[in-house]
């Protein structure tokens, strides 16, 4: 099918920007193809701006491979320098640096595809990993008439932040929803990453609701199935929160790697081990009652919560991709 073509010269370029920018930009944006041969290294970066300036929700690529275009380059979102003949100016002024213009297409569709994939995730359960513990204080701190007192201790804080839970979730920047040899071979499917929909505040609220009722879940189950010591609620609510997190980050990876299945593996044996090291006698205050933790009663009540927080989440998550499911699910 033939497609209408908008193709201009530097000096007509010059006089459109100059006398009839928003009627050149309407028409331009309009086109699906602009051509504007024998500009000046100056034009070229304007064009970028104009663009910029124009059409905010825009994001802007500049390609070029030769000292000329590193003012296109450095206007532009994202630059792109080619190595070529002209020397390396415009590759070292660029973003990203490519041997071969070839090259473009594996750095968008498939290295591309996978950053924002992955960022979006990764910044979604960061969110997720802070907001379902402070969740759990705040439900505690309300269930106690808002007294100053804290339901975890400083050591478990800290490893909750650090090696409970720092592995699994960001072993996800190894996930993958779609092999390369698709990505490339259907260019389609980044046009479904250019609706903007993984990272949004449709997103970010649907991660708070997660939190909110998880963290809700833990602390008012683990409050109704208290034992006879204040130290059993903290083991039951607190195993429950770290499965929690784990069946979380599993129920999100689209294609397992071998490093994500040893990060869970990993985490659990360190949680274990925690839990032998904070009963010792040797603390002031034992943290965790090791015995009622090796128990029947404990491991029943920590799967009732653990399930209650996540099943009707990945209920959810099932009934949004039968009703909606995304292209890479209907290509796979």
């Amino acid at each position: 099918i033939n497609a209408p073509c908008v193709i201009l010269d530097g000096a007509s370029l010059e006089l459109c920007v100059s006398h009839h920018q928003r009627l050149f930009m309407e028409v331009a944006c309009a086109a699906p193809t602009v051509i504007c041969c024998r500009c000046t290294p100056t034009q070229k970066a304007d064009i970028v701006r104009l663009i910029r300036q124009t059409q905010s929700s825009a994001i802007t690529a500049a390609i070029g491979d030769g000292g000329n275009d590193v003012g296109m380059i450095q206007a532009a979102h994202v630059g792109i320098g080619i190595e070529g003949r002209e020397g390396k100016q415009a590759a070292l002024a660029a973003d990203f640096s490519l041997r071969q213009f070839s090259h473009l297409g594996r750095l968008v569709l498939w290295h591309g595809r996978n950053c924002y994939l992955r960022s979006a995730t990764l910044s979604q359960f960061v969110i997720h990993r802070g907001l379902i513990i402070s969740v759990i204080h705040a439900v505690f701190s309300a269930l106690f008439y808002f007294a100053p007192i804290a339901l975890y201790n400083g050591i478990l804080v800290a490893g909750y932040a650090t090696v409970f839970t720092i592995g699994p979730i960001f072993s996800l920047v190894l996930d993958e929803d779609v092999s390369e040899t698709n990505a490339l071979k259907f260019p389609e499917l980044y046009r479904e990453l250019q609706k903007r929909r993984y990272l949004s505040i449709k997103t970010f609220l649907v991660w708070v609701w997660k939190a909110v009722y998880q963290g809700s879940v833990i602390m008012l189950g683990g409050m109704l199935l208290f034992e006879q010591r204040f130290v059993h609620v903290v083991g039951i609510t607190f195993t429950a929160l770290i499965l929690t997190e784990l069946i979380m980050v599993a129920v999100e990876v689209k294609r397992w790697h071998p490093l994500m299945l040893l990060a869970q593996v990993l985490t659990l044996f360190i949680y274990l081990a925690s839990i032998v090291a904070l009963s010792s006698a040797d603390f002031i205050q034992p943290t965790f009652d090791i015995h009622f933790m090796l128990s029947v009663p404990f491991a029943v009540r920590v799967a009732i919560l653990t399930a209650a927080s996540t099943v009707p989440v990945w209920v959810g998550k099932l009934c949004t991709q039968y009703c909606a499911p995304r292209v890479v699910s209907k290509l796979a």
